[in-house]
């Protein structure tokens, strides 16, 4: 009997995922027109789906649907209080005094596959062609350092974080409206802190994720005008 080459649509849904505009929510189409839309079965797609659900790409909430990105911690409530409760830039405070010692713990940690994900995300928030997909692989490759500090805790918290972050500076004035211009800060930054990363020091990588970050802020202080 024939074996079915299963790469073939997984790499067909990554490649609609990647390039899809899903809504504000990240919410697929429904199995039916996802199928068609890629030209297979509905057991094969699932089998995909359940592939990038495996590798934290997506997610599924039952009688909702499935959803780009990583699955909510905690309750929305919870999400919500602490969004109502904060700012903008108390939550940069946060990501600055939190988000180095990730980058630290990964450079001891990560794995050659978790170094590879991490150089993929970067390359692909520089190809990104709109806001809302430079969003996701920046939002992944946080995540994916997260991951490759090996401290399920740790992860949980910058979950957490990066919840309440999209919450409230989703909102946030763009000076260019329809994608990052060519030369955005963080494509370099990004690549600064993956190399030190790869390289095993953590300091730097923790120095890295620092620049970064006070480069963010800084963005972030001149788009709301403070």
């Amino acid at each position: 009997m024939k074996q079915i080459d299963e790469t073939q649509p997984l790499e067909r849904l990554r490649t609609f995922l990647e390039t899809a505009d899903l809504g504000e929510d990240g919410r697929l189409p429904p199995e039916r027109e996802l199928a068609e839309a890629l030209g297979m079965g509905r057991a094969v797609l699932r089998k995909a789906l359940a592939t990038l659900q495996a590798q934290g790409v997506l997610w599924r909430h039952v009688g909702k649907g499935t959803f780009m990105g990583d699955r909510p911690i905690g309750t929305q409530a919870d999400i919500n209080a602490l969004v109502q409760g904060t700012n903008p830039m108390e939550v940069m405070a946060a990501r600055i005094a939190f988000e180095p010692e990730i980058a630290r713990l990964a450079a001891g940690n990560a794995t050659a596959a978790q170094l590879s994900e991490l150089r993929s995300c970067a390359q692909k928030c520089r190809a990104a062609t709109s806001w809302r997909q430079y969003e996701h692989w920046d939002n992944r490759l946080h995540r994916s350092l997260g991951e490759a500090a090996q401290n399920t805790l740790l992860l949980g918290l910058l979950d957490t974080l990066t919840a309440v972050r999209r919450a409230i500076t989703w909102s946030r004035r763009r000076s260019h409206p329809d994608r990052p211009p060519r030369d955005h800060h963080s494509f370099g930054e990004h690549d600064v802190i993956v190399d030190a990363v790869a390289a095993r020091d953590g300091p730097a990588a923790a120095d890295a994720m620092r620049r970064h970050l006070r480069t963010v802020e800084q963005k972030l202080r001149e788009s709301l005008g403070c």
